[in-house]
Protein backbone atom coordinates (compact mmCIF):
# COMPACT_ATOMS: atom_id res chain seq x y z
CA UNK A 1 0.00 0.00 0.00
CA UNK A 2 2.75 2.29 0.97
CA UNK A 3 4.27 1.46 -2.68
CA UNK A 4 1.10 2.35 -4.25
CA UNK A 5 0.54 5.54 -2.37
CA UNK A 6 3.94 6.86 -3.23
CA UNK A 7 3.27 5.84 -7.23
CA UNK A 8 -0.12 7.96 -6.80
CA UNK A 9 1.82 10.47 -5.33
CA UNK A 10 5.14 10.52 -7.74
CA UNK A 11 1.80 10.66 -10.91
CA UNK A 12 -0.08 13.88 -9.25
CA UNK A 13 3.10 15.69 -8.59
CA UNK A 14 4.23 15.25 -12.90
CA UNK A 15 0.87 16.25 -13.15
CA UNK A 16 1.35 19.08 -10.98
CA UNK A 17 4.37 19.67 -12.75
CA UNK A 18 3.21 19.74 -16.17
CA UNK A 19 0.40 21.54 -15.37
CA UNK A 20 3.27 24.52 -14.34
CA UNK A 21 5.16 23.93 -17.73
CA UNK A 22 2.18 24.05 -19.49
CA UNK A 23 0.85 27.24 -17.62
CA UNK A 24 4.14 28.79 -18.26
CA UNK A 25 4.78 27.84 -21.86
CA UNK A 26 1.04 29.43 -22.48
CA UNK A 27 1.96 32.57 -20.18
CA UNK A 28 5.17 32.77 -23.09
CA UNK A 29 2.88 32.32 -26.06
CA UNK A 30 1.03 35.17 -25.08
CA UNK A 31 3.41 37.19 -24.34
CA UNK A 32 5.36 36.48 -27.37
CA UNK A 33 1.80 37.21 -29.80
CA UNK A 34 1.42 40.41 -27.83
CA UNK A 35 5.06 41.51 -28.87
CA UNK A 36 4.19 40.20 -32.14
CA UNK A 37 0.52 41.85 -32.28
CA UNK A 38 2.28 45.56 -31.31
CA UNK A 39 3.76 47.40 -34.08
CA UNK A 40 7.17 47.54 -34.16
CA UNK A 41 8.79 51.18 -33.34
CA UNK A 42 10.55 52.80 -36.43
CA UNK A 43 13.94 53.58 -36.47
CA UNK A 44 15.43 56.45 -35.20
CA UNK A 45 16.42 59.40 -38.73
CA UNK A 46 19.86 58.39 -39.06
CA UNK A 47 20.77 62.17 -38.22
CA UNK A 48 22.57 62.70 -41.48
CA UNK A 49 23.96 60.91 -44.40
CA UNK A 50 21.15 61.18 -47.50
CA UNK A 51 19.15 63.40 -45.50
CA UNK A 52 21.74 66.02 -45.84
CA UNK A 53 21.05 65.51 -50.44
CA UNK A 54 17.66 65.86 -49.45
CA UNK A 55 17.92 69.32 -47.52
CA UNK A 56 20.54 70.56 -50.14
CA UNK A 57 17.48 69.63 -53.12
CA UNK A 58 14.75 70.99 -50.55
CA UNK A 59 17.05 74.42 -50.77
CA UNK A 60 16.99 74.65 -54.36
CA UNK A 61 13.55 73.79 -54.84
CA UNK A 62 12.74 76.37 -52.41
CA UNK A 63 15.19 78.78 -54.42
CA UNK A 64 12.96 78.69 -57.24
CA UNK A 65 9.43 78.53 -55.90
CA UNK A 66 9.41 80.41 -52.66
CA UNK A 67 12.31 82.64 -54.27
CA UNK A 68 10.99 83.13 -57.32
CA UNK A 69 7.79 84.32 -56.09
CA UNK A 70 9.90 87.35 -54.13
CA UNK A 71 11.18 88.66 -57.40
CA UNK A 72 7.14 89.45 -57.37
CA UNK A 73 8.52 92.50 -55.08
CA UNK A 74 10.70 93.72 -58.23
CA UNK A 75 7.17 93.15 -61.33
CA UNK A 76 5.06 94.85 -58.57
CA UNK A 77 7.48 97.83 -59.05
CA UNK A 78 7.73 97.77 -62.15
CA UNK A 79 3.81 97.55 -62.73
CA UNK A 80 3.05 100.23 -60.43
CA UNK A 81 5.83 102.55 -61.89
CA UNK A 82 5.04 102.13 -65.84
CA UNK A 83 1.15 101.49 -65.65
CA UNK A 84 1.52 98.14 -67.26
CA UNK A 85 -2.13 97.75 -67.45
CA UNK A 86 -3.79 100.56 -67.54
CA UNK A 87 -6.52 101.51 -65.22
CA UNK A 88 -5.61 98.65 -62.91
CA UNK A 89 -4.77 99.75 -59.11
CA UNK A 90 -2.17 99.63 -56.67
CA UNK A 91 -4.70 96.86 -54.60
CA UNK A 92 -5.17 94.99 -57.73
CA UNK A 93 -1.91 94.34 -58.58
CA UNK A 94 -0.72 93.85 -55.09
CA UNK A 95 -3.37 90.46 -55.14
CA UNK A 96 -1.46 88.92 -57.54
CA UNK A 97 1.13 88.54 -55.24
CA UNK A 98 -0.75 87.44 -52.56
CA UNK A 99 -3.04 85.13 -54.73
CA UNK A 100 0.14 83.22 -55.28
CA UNK A 101 0.76 82.61 -51.56
CA UNK A 102 -2.68 81.39 -51.15
CA UNK A 103 -3.12 79.37 -53.60
CA UNK A 104 -0.12 77.40 -53.09
CA UNK A 105 -1.10 77.20 -49.85
CA UNK A 106 -4.89 76.02 -50.19
CA UNK A 107 -3.79 73.10 -52.77
CA UNK A 108 -2.07 71.43 -49.19
CA UNK A 109 -5.17 68.75 -48.62
CA UNK A 110 -4.67 68.37 -52.36
CA UNK A 111 -1.13 67.82 -52.60
CA UNK A 112 -1.07 65.49 -49.63
CA UNK A 113 -3.47 63.82 -51.30
CA UNK A 114 -1.32 62.85 -54.17
CA UNK A 115 1.43 62.37 -52.20
CA UNK A 116 -0.71 59.32 -50.69
CA UNK A 117 -1.77 57.68 -53.65
CA UNK A 118 0.58 58.37 -55.83
CA UNK A 119 4.16 59.08 -54.17
CA UNK A 120 6.38 62.12 -53.37
CA UNK A 121 7.69 62.82 -56.68
CA UNK A 122 5.02 62.34 -58.81
CA UNK A 123 3.16 64.74 -56.73
CA UNK A 124 5.99 67.52 -57.04
CA UNK A 125 6.60 66.72 -60.72
CA UNK A 126 3.28 67.63 -61.40
CA UNK A 127 4.49 71.08 -59.61
CA UNK A 128 7.58 71.52 -61.29
CA UNK A 129 5.43 71.78 -65.06
CA UNK A 130 2.80 73.70 -63.55
CA UNK A 131 4.65 76.79 -62.32
CA UNK A 132 6.92 77.13 -65.54
CA UNK A 133 3.83 76.70 -67.54
CA UNK A 134 2.28 79.67 -65.13
CA UNK A 135 5.73 82.45 -65.78
CA UNK A 136 5.81 81.34 -69.72
CA UNK A 137 2.01 82.26 -70.05
CA UNK A 138 2.03 85.20 -67.69
CA UNK A 139 4.79 86.30 -70.04
CA UNK A 140 1.48 86.47 -72.66
CA UNK A 141 -0.90 88.25 -70.69
CA UNK A 142 -2.36 91.44 -72.07
CA UNK A 143 -5.37 92.01 -69.09
CA UNK A 144 -4.42 92.26 -65.24
CA UNK A 145 -6.94 89.49 -65.10
CA UNK A 146 -4.84 87.22 -67.27
CA UNK A 147 -1.74 88.13 -64.25
CA UNK A 148 -4.45 87.08 -61.98
CA UNK A 149 -4.90 83.65 -63.55
CA UNK A 150 -1.09 83.01 -64.33
CA UNK A 151 1.44 84.51 -62.54
CA UNK A 152 -1.05 84.89 -59.75
CA UNK A 153 -3.71 81.25 -59.05
CA UNK A 154 -1.57 78.80 -61.31
CA UNK A 155 1.79 80.09 -60.03
CA UNK A 156 0.33 79.30 -56.61
CA UNK A 157 -0.90 76.23 -57.48
CA UNK A 158 2.41 74.55 -58.79
CA UNK A 159 4.36 75.94 -56.29
CA UNK A 160 2.26 74.22 -53.45
CA UNK A 161 2.75 71.05 -55.07
CA UNK A 162 6.25 71.64 -54.69
CA UNK A 163 6.21 73.35 -51.31
CA UNK A 164 3.65 70.86 -49.59
CA UNK A 165 5.15 67.34 -50.21
CA UNK A 166 8.84 68.48 -49.33
CA UNK A 167 8.67 70.24 -46.22
CA UNK A 168 7.91 67.01 -44.07
CA UNK A 169 10.87 65.51 -45.61
CA UNK A 170 13.68 66.70 -44.13
CA UNK A 171 12.37 66.58 -39.96
CA UNK A 172 12.17 62.85 -41.16
CA UNK A 173 16.19 61.96 -41.75
CA UNK A 174 16.85 64.65 -38.50
CA UNK A 175 17.12 64.80 -34.28
CA UNK A 176 19.59 66.30 -32.94
CA UNK A 177 20.32 68.65 -36.38
CA UNK A 178 16.40 68.87 -37.26
CA UNK A 179 16.64 72.83 -36.83
CA UNK A 180 19.87 73.30 -38.37
CA UNK A 181 18.77 71.30 -41.43
CA UNK A 182 15.47 73.18 -41.83
CA UNK A 183 17.37 76.19 -41.79
CA UNK A 184 19.31 75.24 -44.14
CA UNK A 185 16.21 74.09 -46.23
CA UNK A 186 14.30 77.34 -45.64
CA UNK A 187 17.57 79.55 -46.26
CA UNK A 188 17.05 78.53 -50.29
CA UNK A 189 13.97 80.87 -50.40
CA UNK A 190 16.31 83.56 -49.50
CA UNK A 191 19.26 82.85 -51.91
CA UNK A 192 17.06 82.36 -54.81
CA UNK A 193 15.13 85.80 -53.79
CA UNK A 194 18.63 87.22 -53.83
CA UNK A 195 19.57 86.21 -57.35
CA UNK A 196 16.10 86.35 -58.48
CA UNK A 197 15.37 90.07 -57.52
CA UNK A 198 18.52 91.13 -58.80
CA UNK A 199 18.02 89.31 -62.03
CA UNK A 200 14.46 90.14 -62.60
CA UNK A 201 15.31 93.56 -61.99
CA UNK A 202 18.62 93.20 -65.00
CA UNK A 203 15.92 91.58 -67.47
CA UNK A 204 12.97 93.70 -66.79
CA UNK A 205 15.34 96.48 -67.67
CA UNK A 206 17.00 95.05 -71.09
CA UNK A 207 14.75 92.32 -72.56
CA UNK A 208 11.25 93.79 -70.82
CA UNK A 209 8.94 91.58 -68.23
CA UNK A 210 7.48 89.06 -70.70
CA UNK A 211 11.05 87.84 -71.71
CA UNK A 212 12.14 87.88 -67.77
CA UNK A 213 9.13 86.16 -67.17
CA UNK A 214 10.33 83.48 -70.14
CA UNK A 215 13.61 83.06 -68.38
CA UNK A 216 12.91 82.65 -64.97
CA UNK A 217 10.29 79.98 -66.15
CA UNK A 218 12.67 77.99 -68.27
CA UNK A 219 15.23 78.21 -65.45
CA UNK A 220 12.75 76.78 -62.79
CA UNK A 221 11.82 74.03 -65.09
CA UNK A 222 14.76 72.24 -65.40
CA UNK A 223 16.51 72.91 -61.83
CA UNK A 224 13.15 71.84 -59.90
CA UNK A 225 12.78 68.50 -62.43
CA UNK A 226 16.23 67.81 -61.30
CA UNK A 227 16.27 68.34 -57.60
CA UNK A 228 12.01 66.35 -57.60
CA UNK A 229 13.94 63.29 -58.85
CA UNK A 230 16.97 63.36 -55.67
CA UNK A 231 14.35 63.70 -53.19
CA UNK A 232 13.91 61.06 -51.01
CA UNK A 233 10.90 60.71 -48.12
CA UNK A 234 10.57 58.20 -45.04
CA UNK A 235 7.55 58.33 -45.17
CA UNK A 236 6.95 54.71 -44.81
CA UNK A 237 9.41 53.93 -42.30
CA UNK A 238 7.95 56.05 -39.90
CA UNK A 239 4.51 55.56 -40.58
CA UNK A 240 3.50 58.90 -41.49
CA UNK A 241 -0.04 59.89 -41.12
CA UNK A 242 -0.98 61.88 -44.21
CA UNK A 243 -4.35 63.38 -43.02
CA UNK A 244 -5.72 66.15 -45.77
CA UNK A 245 -7.72 67.25 -42.13
CA UNK A 246 -6.48 66.28 -38.76
CA UNK A 247 -9.19 69.10 -37.05
CA UNK A 248 -8.54 66.48 -33.84
CA UNK A 249 -5.55 68.66 -33.37
CA UNK A 250 -7.96 71.85 -33.46
CA UNK A 251 -8.90 70.71 -29.77
CA UNK A 252 -4.91 70.86 -28.55
CA UNK A 253 -4.66 74.47 -27.05
CA UNK A 254 -1.16 74.38 -27.62
CA UNK A 255 -1.69 73.13 -31.01
CA UNK A 256 -3.99 76.22 -31.63
CA UNK A 257 -1.13 78.61 -30.23
CA UNK A 258 1.03 77.28 -32.84
CA UNK A 259 -1.50 78.26 -35.77
CA UNK A 260 -2.04 81.99 -34.01
CA UNK A 261 1.78 82.21 -34.67
CA UNK A 262 1.51 81.08 -38.32
CA UNK A 263 -1.39 83.61 -38.78
CA UNK A 264 0.18 86.82 -37.07
CA UNK A 265 3.55 86.10 -38.95
CA UNK A 266 2.33 86.01 -41.70
CA UNK A 267 0.64 89.16 -41.25
CA UNK A 268 3.86 90.95 -41.05
CA UNK A 269 5.90 88.67 -43.45
CA UNK A 270 3.85 88.93 -46.48
CA UNK A 271 3.51 92.91 -46.29
CA UNK A 272 7.13 93.25 -45.31
CA UNK A 273 8.48 91.37 -48.20
CA UNK A 274 5.99 92.61 -50.84
CA UNK A 275 6.80 96.15 -49.60
CA UNK A 276 10.11 96.95 -49.34
CA UNK A 277 10.61 97.85 -52.86
CA UNK A 278 7.84 99.98 -53.36
CA UNK A 279 8.77 101.76 -50.03
CA UNK A 280 11.97 102.53 -51.57
CA UNK A 281 10.42 104.21 -54.93
CA UNK A 282 8.13 106.37 -52.18
CA UNK A 283 11.09 107.83 -50.25
CA UNK A 284 12.65 108.81 -53.76
CA UNK A 285 14.85 105.81 -54.44
CA UNK A 286 15.17 104.34 -58.07
CA UNK A 287 14.35 101.26 -59.71
CA UNK A 288 17.96 99.73 -59.49
CA UNK A 289 18.01 100.97 -55.98
CA UNK A 290 14.86 98.92 -54.86
CA UNK A 291 15.74 96.16 -56.71
CA UNK A 292 19.16 96.26 -54.64
CA UNK A 293 16.97 96.53 -51.10
CA UNK A 294 14.34 93.66 -52.02
CA UNK A 295 17.49 91.42 -52.78
CA UNK A 296 19.84 92.76 -49.60
CA UNK A 297 16.46 91.69 -47.70
CA UNK A 298 16.82 88.10 -49.64
CA UNK A 299 20.11 88.08 -48.92
CA UNK A 300 19.39 88.64 -45.07
CA UNK A 301 17.16 85.23 -45.13
CA UNK A 302 19.79 83.33 -46.57
CA UNK A 303 22.04 84.25 -43.87
CA UNK A 304 20.01 84.31 -41.02
CA UNK A 305 17.72 81.03 -41.57
CA UNK A 306 20.48 78.50 -41.11
CA UNK A 307 21.88 80.11 -37.87
CA UNK A 308 18.71 80.25 -36.31
CA UNK A 309 18.23 76.97 -37.32
CA UNK A 310 21.76 76.36 -35.86
CA UNK A 311 21.02 78.18 -32.75
CA UNK A 312 17.51 76.07 -32.15
CA UNK A 313 18.82 73.04 -31.95
CA UNK A 314 21.28 74.20 -28.84
CA UNK A 315 18.78 76.81 -26.73
CA UNK A 316 15.43 75.56 -27.88
CA UNK A 317 13.66 75.43 -30.76
CA UNK A 318 10.68 77.54 -29.74
CA UNK A 319 12.32 79.84 -27.39
CA UNK A 320 14.47 80.88 -30.66
CA UNK A 321 10.98 81.25 -32.35
CA UNK A 322 10.06 83.72 -29.68
CA UNK A 323 13.02 85.64 -29.48
CA UNK A 324 14.04 86.18 -33.14
CA UNK A 325 10.14 87.06 -33.69
CA UNK A 326 10.83 89.75 -30.97
CA UNK A 327 13.70 90.87 -32.76
CA UNK A 328 12.24 91.40 -36.00
CA UNK A 329 9.65 93.16 -34.04
CA UNK A 330 12.66 95.57 -32.92
CA UNK A 331 14.09 95.96 -36.29
CA UNK A 332 10.63 97.29 -37.77
CA UNK A 333 10.36 99.75 -34.97
CA UNK A 334 14.02 100.82 -34.51
CA UNK A 335 15.41 100.92 -37.89
CA UNK A 336 12.86 100.60 -40.49
CA UNK A 337 10.56 103.84 -39.25
CA UNK A 338 14.04 106.22 -39.58
CA UNK A 339 14.97 104.29 -41.99
CA UNK A 340 14.56 107.09 -44.85
CA UNK A 341 18.25 106.96 -46.75
CA UNK A 342 19.55 104.07 -48.88
CA UNK A 343 21.97 103.18 -46.60
CA UNK A 344 19.53 102.69 -43.40
CA UNK A 345 17.06 100.96 -45.90
CA UNK A 346 19.69 98.60 -46.45
CA UNK A 347 20.54 97.86 -42.74
CA UNK A 348 17.12 97.03 -42.04
CA UNK A 349 17.04 95.32 -45.56
CA UNK A 350 19.83 92.85 -43.99
CA UNK A 351 18.83 92.76 -40.24
CA UNK A 352 15.01 92.61 -40.83
CA UNK A 353 15.72 89.80 -43.63
CA UNK A 354 17.87 87.75 -40.95
CA UNK A 355 14.96 87.46 -38.26
CA UNK A 356 11.52 88.34 -40.37
CA UNK A 357 11.25 84.15 -41.74
CA UNK A 358 11.82 82.68 -38.67
CA UNK A 359 8.58 81.02 -38.87
CA UNK A 360 9.49 79.15 -42.07
CA UNK A 361 12.84 77.97 -40.23
CA UNK A 362 10.76 77.31 -37.41
CA UNK A 363 7.39 75.88 -38.24
CA UNK A 364 8.45 72.00 -39.27
CA UNK A 365 10.69 71.29 -35.99
CA UNK A 366 8.46 73.11 -33.63
CA UNK A 367 5.38 71.42 -34.68
CA UNK A 368 7.39 67.43 -34.73
CA UNK A 369 7.79 68.83 -31.25
CA UNK A 370 3.68 69.64 -30.48
CA UNK A 371 2.55 67.11 -32.48
CA UNK A 372 5.07 64.65 -33.14
CA UNK A 373 6.79 63.76 -35.99
CA UNK A 374 4.26 60.98 -37.19
CA UNK A 375 1.56 63.39 -37.61
CA UNK A 376 3.93 66.40 -38.52
CA UNK A 377 2.31 66.33 -42.66
CA UNK A 378 -1.43 66.26 -41.23
CA UNK A 379 -0.66 69.47 -38.55
CA UNK A 380 1.73 71.43 -41.07
CA UNK A 381 -1.51 71.07 -43.75
CA UNK A 382 -3.53 72.45 -41.13
CA UNK A 383 -1.03 75.32 -40.49
CA UNK A 384 -1.15 76.21 -44.44
CA UNK A 385 -4.72 75.90 -44.67
CA UNK A 386 -4.90 78.79 -41.20
CA UNK A 387 -2.33 81.17 -42.72
CA UNK A 388 -4.24 81.61 -46.40
CA UNK A 389 -6.16 84.75 -45.54
CA UNK A 390 -2.62 87.01 -43.92
CA UNK A 391 -1.13 85.64 -47.44
CA UNK A 392 -3.66 87.23 -49.27
CA UNK A 393 -5.03 90.26 -47.59
CA UNK A 394 -1.70 91.39 -45.80
CA UNK A 395 -0.65 93.16 -48.46
CA UNK A 396 -3.57 94.78 -49.38
CA UNK A 397 -4.06 96.17 -46.11
CA UNK A 398 -0.89 97.53 -45.87
CA UNK A 399 -1.25 98.94 -49.25
CA UNK A 400 -5.11 100.96 -47.82
CA UNK A 401 -3.02 102.22 -44.88
CA UNK A 402 -0.74 103.83 -46.74
CA UNK A 403 -3.60 104.79 -49.30
CA UNK A 404 -5.79 106.49 -46.11
CA UNK A 405 -2.63 108.30 -44.51
CA UNK A 406 -0.29 109.07 -47.25
CA UNK A 407 2.70 107.38 -45.36
CA UNK A 408 4.22 103.83 -44.54
CA UNK A 409 4.31 105.03 -40.53
CA UNK A 410 0.60 102.84 -40.44
CA UNK A 411 2.07 100.22 -42.29
CA UNK A 412 5.17 99.57 -39.93
CA UNK A 413 3.61 99.95 -36.76
CA UNK A 414 1.27 97.17 -38.37
CA UNK A 415 4.29 94.75 -39.14
CA UNK A 416 5.83 95.50 -35.60
CA UNK A 417 2.52 94.82 -34.14
CA UNK A 418 1.79 91.45 -35.39
CA UNK A 419 5.28 90.21 -34.81
CA UNK A 420 4.65 90.80 -31.31
CA UNK A 421 1.56 88.86 -31.42
CA UNK A 422 3.39 86.48 -32.60
CA UNK A 423 6.47 86.03 -30.19
CA UNK A 424 3.58 86.52 -27.43
CA UNK A 425 2.12 83.25 -28.93
CA UNK A 426 4.84 81.07 -28.89
CA UNK A 427 6.33 82.66 -25.29
CA UNK A 428 3.14 81.19 -24.14
CA UNK A 429 3.88 77.66 -26.24
CA UNK A 430 7.38 77.37 -24.67
CA UNK A 431 5.51 77.60 -21.67
CA UNK A 432 3.14 74.51 -22.49
CA UNK A 433 6.21 72.53 -23.77
CA UNK A 434 8.54 73.21 -20.27
CA UNK A 435 4.77 71.39 -18.19
CA UNK A 436 5.03 68.83 -20.65
CA UNK A 437 8.41 67.95 -20.52
CA UNK A 438 8.43 68.21 -16.64
CA UNK A 439 5.52 65.79 -16.65
CA UNK A 440 7.84 63.33 -18.88
CA UNK A 441 10.54 63.42 -16.14
CA UNK A 442 8.45 62.47 -13.90
CA UNK A 443 6.65 59.96 -15.14
CA UNK A 444 9.59 58.14 -16.66
CA UNK A 445 11.91 59.00 -13.69
CA UNK A 446 14.23 60.13 -16.10
CA UNK A 447 16.14 63.60 -16.94
CA UNK A 448 15.23 65.86 -19.41
CA UNK A 449 18.45 64.93 -21.36
CA UNK A 450 17.98 61.10 -20.95
CA UNK A 451 14.19 60.82 -22.14
CA UNK A 452 13.83 59.28 -25.31
CA UNK A 453 11.88 61.67 -27.01
CA UNK A 454 11.08 59.11 -30.09
CA UNK A 455 10.29 56.32 -27.93
CA UNK A 456 7.61 58.55 -26.51
CA UNK A 457 6.32 60.21 -29.50
CA UNK A 458 4.94 56.73 -29.73
CA UNK A 459 3.56 55.98 -26.59
CA UNK A 460 0.11 57.75 -27.30
CA UNK A 461 -1.00 56.89 -23.19
CA UNK A 462 2.21 59.13 -22.15
CA UNK A 463 1.94 61.83 -24.42
CA UNK A 464 -1.54 62.59 -23.72
CA UNK A 465 -0.65 62.84 -19.80
CA UNK A 466 2.32 64.67 -20.52
CA UNK A 467 0.58 67.03 -22.81
CA UNK A 468 -2.43 67.73 -20.47
CA UNK A 469 0.10 68.75 -17.37
CA UNK A 470 1.74 71.05 -19.78
CA UNK A 471 -1.86 72.87 -20.52
CA UNK A 472 -2.43 73.93 -16.82
CA UNK A 473 0.66 75.09 -16.43
CA UNK A 474 1.77 77.32 -19.76
CA UNK A 475 1.27 80.88 -18.64
CA UNK A 476 2.89 80.24 -15.56
CA UNK A 477 6.22 78.35 -17.27
CA UNK A 478 6.34 80.69 -20.09
CA UNK A 479 9.02 82.87 -18.40
CA UNK A 480 11.05 79.51 -17.09
CA UNK A 481 14.97 79.68 -18.42
CA UNK A 482 14.47 76.06 -19.57
CA UNK A 483 15.83 74.91 -22.71
CA UNK A 484 12.52 73.91 -24.84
Amino acid sequence: MAVKDRDQTSVADGRDEDLEDGGAAADKTDDDTAAAAAPPRPPPPPNGGYGWVCTACVAVINAHTWGLNSSYGVFLAHYLATDTYPGTTPLEYAFVGSLSLACALLVSPLATLGVRELGTKPTMMLGVVLEAASLVLASLSRRIWHLFLTQGILFGVGMGFLFVPSVPVVPQWFTTRRSLASGVATSGSGLGGLVYSLAAGAMIERLGPAWALRILGMLALAVNAVCVLLVRDRNRVIKASQLAFDLALLRRPEYVLLLAYGWFSMLAYVTLIFSLANYANEIGLGAAQAATVSAVFNLGQALGRPLIGYFSDRTGRIGMAALTTLLAAVSALAVWIPATAYGTLVAFALLGGAVAGTFWVTVAPVTAEVVGLRHVASGLNVMWLTIVLPCVFSEPIALQIVAGTGRYLGTQLYVAICFVAAAACTAVLRGWKIGEADELCRLTGQEPDQIDQEKTAYDDELGARAQAAGRKRMLLDCLRLDKV
